[in-house]
C-alpha cells in the first residue's frame, strides 16, 4: 500500500473515533453503562482479531505488558463508564469533550518527563485547552465558573472519570513509547477491557439490563466496528502513511466527535458549546506546533501512535 492510500486509510480512524461518544452512549441507553460497554469490547475485540491479529504475548517486555495493559484497561473503563453514566445525552458530549484534553496532557507529559523540547506556544496552547473546557462545562452561558460548578455537581462521577481517563491516556502515550520495543497490544488490552466488564457486569447484577432489540444490536456493531475498525485504521496509517497529516487530523477530533454526537443523539448543541470546542482544538493544536518547532526533523509519532 502506498503513502497516500495508508494516509487515506489512517484519516477514516479521525472520522470512526469522532463517532465513538454517540455510538457508547446510544449503547449504553439499550444496554445499560456497564453491560453496554462490556458488549461493545466483546465485539471490538473480535473485529480486531480478524483485522490487526493476535500477537505473541511472548515476544513483548514485561514492563510493557504490565504498564501497557494497566493504562489501557483504566483509561478504556473511564471512557466508556463515563459517557454511560452520564444523566442526559448533552452530559454524555461534554464528558467526551473533557475526555479529549488528552492531546494535551500527553504533549505536556512528553515536556515534563519525556525531554521533548517546546516553544513559548505550549504555554498558551495548555491554557487554551483547559479554558475550552471551562467553557464547555459552562452550560449555554459560555464560561460561567457558577454554572460549570453546578454542572460538575450534577454527575461528578461521569465529569471525574472522563477527565481521569484523560490523564490515565497521557501516561500510557509517554510510558509505552519508551518500553514498548514497537510492539501493538491492542488487541489483547482490548480482550482484557471485555473480562473486566463483564466481572462488573456480574458483580454487579446488570446482566438484566442486557436486553438485546434490533436498534440495540445496531448501536452496538457501529460501535464495536468504530472502536476496532478505528484502530486497525490508525495502525497502518500510522505505519506507511503520513504521520504529520494523520497527527493534525488527530487533534479536530473534538470538534467532528460533538458534531457526530449531536446528530446521533439529537440534542442540539448551543453556540457556547461550539466555541468551548474549538478552543480545546486550538489549544491542542498550538501544543503541537510549539513541540513540532522545538524540533523540527520530528514528526512527533510516538505521541500519536499509541492513540
Amino acid at each position: 500500500m502506498n503513502s497516500k492510500k495508508a494516509t487515506l486509510v489512517g484519516l477514516t480512524a479521525v472520522v470512526l473515533w469522532s463517532a465513538i461518544v454517540g455510538l457508547i452512549r446510544g449503547v449504553s441507553e439499550h444496554l445499560g453503562a456497564t453491560g453496554g460497554a462490556a458488549a461493545i469490547y466483546t465485539v471490538a475485540s473480535a473485529i480486531l482479531l480478524l483485522t490487526v491479529g493476535m500477537p505473541r504475548l511472548r515476544s513483548f517486555p514485561r514492563r510493557y505488558l504490565f504498564w501497557g495493559s494497566l493504562l489501557f484497561v483504566s483509561y478504556e473503563l473511564c471512557l466508556s463508564l463515563s459517557i454511560g453514566y452520564a444523566n442526559t445525552a448533552r452530559q454524555a458530549i461534554e464528558v467526551g469533550m473533557v475526555n479529549y484534553l488528552w492531546p494535551t496532557f500527553t504533549l505536556t507529559a512528553a515536556i515534563l518527563f519525556g525531554k521533548q523540547r517546546a516553544t513559548w506556544l505550549m504555554a498558551p496552547g495548555f491554557v487554551l485547552s483547559m479554558l475550552g473546557i471551562c467553557w464547555v462545562l459552562g452550560g449555554d452561558q459560555g464560561l460561567d465558573v457558577a454554572g460549570m460548578l453546578e454542572n460538575i455537581r450534577d454527575n461528578p462521577l461521569s465529569y471525574g472519570l472522563a477527565f481521569a481517563g484523560a490523564l490515565i491516556w497521557a501516561a500510557y502515550c509517554t510510558v509505552t513509547t519508551r518500553i514498548a520495543a514497537g510492539m501493538n497490544g491492542v488487541t489483547p488490552f482490548f480482550m482484557m477491557v471485555a473480562v473486566v466488564l463483564w466481572v462488573k457486569v456480574l458483580a454487579g447484577g446488570h446482566l438484566a439490563e442486557l436486553s438485546m432489540s434490533l436498534p440495540a444490536l445496531v448501536y452496538l456493531l457501529l460501535a464495536a466496528a468504530a472502536m476496532g475498525l478505528g484502530y486497525a485504521a490508525w495502525n497502518v496509517g500510522i505505519l506507511h502513511g503520513n504521520v504529520t497529516v494523520l497527527a493534525g487530523a488527530s487533534y479536530f477530533i473534538p470538534v467532528f466527535s460533538s458534531a457526530l454526537s449531536a446528530l446521533l443523539l439529537r440534542s442540539p448543541l448551543p453556540g457556547a458549546f461550539w466555541i468551548g470546542a474549538g478552543l480545546v482544538c486550538a489549544g491542542s493544536i498550538l501544543c503541537w506546533i510549539a513541540t513540532r518547532k522545538a524540533a523540527p526533523g520530528s514528526a512527533r509519532a510516538d505521541a500519536v501512535q499509541n492513540l
